[in-house]
């Protein structure tokens, strides 16, 4: 779907796209040059999410974040792994293969591991 291009919307991109790891609300809106209100940010995000510009990862926490989908990466499910010490979330780009009983269809799967990251360890 088209969506109208907006200052909000290429500053979050912008931002989500020099980031090598996956971003939450909070450190957007900190991170950001303009200032966009909170309910602005989530507004995008979800729309990035659900055009299939982000992926989402929700942490063991709840707590949200997003990060660019690669050109091959639309519908391929794989882990994420959050540093308990930097709390940051990075994509391990190493598909995930699992089964499911006969007549499911899995449209989102949520695979997080947590521990040290290689920065931390």
């Amino acid at each position: 779907m088209n969506r109208r291009n907006t200052p909000a919307k290429e500053a979050i991109l912008s931002l989500l796209s020099s980031s090598k790891r996956a971003l939450s609300q909070d450190v957007i809106e900190r991170q950001l040059d303009i200032k966009i209100n909170r309910a602005t940010i989530y507004r995008v995000l979800n729309r990035f999410y659900e055009d299939d510009i982000v992926h989402r990862i929700v942490a063991e926490d709840g707590k949200q974040y997003f990060a660019i989908c690669e050109k091959n990466e639309k519908n391929q499910h794989h882990f994420h792994f959050r540093c308990s010490s930097c709390d940051t979330i990075e994509c391990l780009h190493i598909p995930v293969d699992y089964k499911v009983p006969k007549g499911y269809n899995v449209k989102n799967a949520n695979c997080v591991l947590t521990g040290s990251c290689n920065d931390c360890s």
